[in-house]
């Protein structure tokens, strides 16, 4: 049937309201959990209680090859939230107590993109950014989350907040404290003596010797215990993401938002966390695009966390504004109020695309990451390229000793090794010396070495191979304005 040509520009006229209507409603919801690694019953692990995420991920494409660019909470989170590396914006490490690092002023942040591109901005639980003006959000939900420990709780102020009524899109940054160690008894503020102290939540209690101890471990009884103690706070933080996920269907919102979840680095435990080892910095990545039609996938695709910006951008349709001038090198970090603005570019990239591809073909197969510190206390630059097959690891602060973050060094995981006082005991991979004495250079195969056992920096059949990545990885230091790139001249 052929339409009237004032009935086609009626027609025309609604499907054009109906697209409009569309983009203006793509709403996000970004979910960071605190320290996990691959924990989670999707990713394989039997031991661990994740029916909420595990449903997310049948639900929507599940990465294997996903990475955080620092494997330190404050300094992800900044790259997670500016699509930049930390190197280049100053967010070198914590930026609460005596570490007090912070973003340039200069930086523009997702929340504060979104905000100006029309969106409604809220947070609920952990922020550990600065300062505030960079990483603005309209509205902050804490009420009852008992420092962001109790995501029952924490999805119910998002409920609250998501039927409020608006005109707008929303992005909901929804960031749990948990597994990330804890004060008190339990270690994991597992709160042992007060089972109902987490409203909603009934604790899911694990024996030490049903976990799981990961090969980068030792299989000891005092990391045992850790695991079990560690495995009940993930499933504490699993135990709200149901309730999250309701929420956005009970609010009508199942069908226009992306979700993502991740982790800001991996496990607290010396071997992952603050390393650019792979339990320290590859990790989980769940992403549910509601357009698509099939989900449940798996992707080989390589992706880091200075590509999550630029991904929800991609979705919600919003470009960045353009920068405005910086002042010279001498006083970088304070912007400059007249003169034209600059482009804005950011290091990420979108993955938007690759969210239905299960191969890796079709993604770059190199990867940056980039470390500096942990508390201010902990200076260990470290930058690293995944290549293809290979990774390499440039241990910018060799021949000092590595630093251990305050709660990893008491941990009694890393205390009982301090007590047997002996550096030659293996540690996971790696004898204790080799952990806190590392070599400049550190060239794997992860193909043949997923485990990073055996450093082909210093094998001769490797050469070439080491000298083109210390070539790559060099440039894009000095592409990304690392300040850190001198260090190839003067030392």
């Amino acid at each position: 049937m052929r339409l009237c040509h004032s009935a086609g520009l009626f027609a025309w006229a609604l499907l054009s309201l109906s697209l409009t209507a569309a983009a203006a409603h793509r709403n996000v919801v970004l979910i960071v959990a605190d320290d996990l690694g691959f924990q989670l019953g999707c990713y394989g692990d039997s031991v661990a209680h994740t029916p909420n995420l595990d449903r997310l991920a049948a639900d929507g494409t599940r990465f294997k090859r996903a990475y955080c660019t620092t494997a330190s909470c404050s300094a992800s989170r900044s790259v997670l939230l500016s699509g930049l590396y930390n190197h280049a914006t100053g967010h070198f490490g914590h930026a609460h107590g005596y570490s007090h690092f912070s973003t340039y002023e200069s930086v523009r942040s997702l929340p504060v993109m979104l905000s100006e591109a029309g969106y409604r901005t809220c947070l609920i639980g952990k922020y550990h950014l600065a300062p505030d003006y960079v990483y603005k959000f309209e509205t902050e939900r804490q009420e009852g989350t008992q420092g962001g420990r109790n995501t029952v709780r924490m999805a119910q102020n998002a409920k609250t907040w998501l039927a409020e009524s608006s005109d707008k899109p929303f992005f909901l940054y929804f960031c749990p404290t948990d597994p990330h160690r804890g004060a008190g008894p339990g270690g994991f503020a597992n709160r042992p003596n007060q089972p109902d102290f987490y409203a909603g939540i009934k604790p899911a209690t694990y024996r030490p010797e049903d976990v799981k101890v990961p090969s980068w471990l030792p299989d000891r009884p005092e990391v045992r215990q850790e695991l079990a103690e560690y495995y009940q706070a993930i499933a504490r933080l699993d135990a709200g993401m149901g309730d999250l996920m309701n929420a956005l269907k009970e609010t009508g919102h199942w069908d226009d938002t992306l979700v993502l979840f991740l982790s800001d680095n991996g496990p607290p435990f010396p071997g992952a966390k603050t390393t650019l080892y792979e339990p320290g910095a590859n990790l989980p990545l769940i992403v549910r695009d509601p357009r698509l039609k099939q989900q449940g996938k798996t992707s080989d695709a390589l992706v880091t966390w200075a590509d999550i910006t630029p991904t929800i951008l991609d979705y919600c349709e919003v470009e960045p504004k353009a920068a405005p001038v910086v002042r010279p090198a001498e006083n970088v970090g304070r912007v400059q109020t007249t003169g034209p603005a600059k482009p804005y570019y950011f290091h990420g990239r979108s993955f938007l695309s690759r969210l239905e591809e299960a191969s890796s073909s079709i993604s770059p197969d190199e990867i940056f990451l980039s470390h500096t510190f942990h508390e201010i206390t902990n200076y260990y630059p470290m930058r690293a390229i995944r290549s293809g097959k290979y990774k390499l690891i440039f241990n910018i602060a060799n021949p000092l000793p590595y630093p251990f973050a305050s709660d990893l060094y008491d941990s009694p995981t890393w205390q009982a090794v301090v007590q047997r006082k002996t550096p030659t005991e293996v540690y996971g991979h790696r004898t204790v010396q080799e952990y806190v004495h590392r070599p400049r250079f550190e060239l794997f195969d992860l193909q043949a070495d997923h485990n990073e056992t055996r450093n082909l920096a210093t094998d001769p059949d490797h050469k070439e191979t080491l000298e083109t990545l210390q070539s790559k990885l060099r440039a894009w230091q000095k592409q990304t304005q690392d300040p850190w790139e001198l260090k190839w001249t003067y030392e």
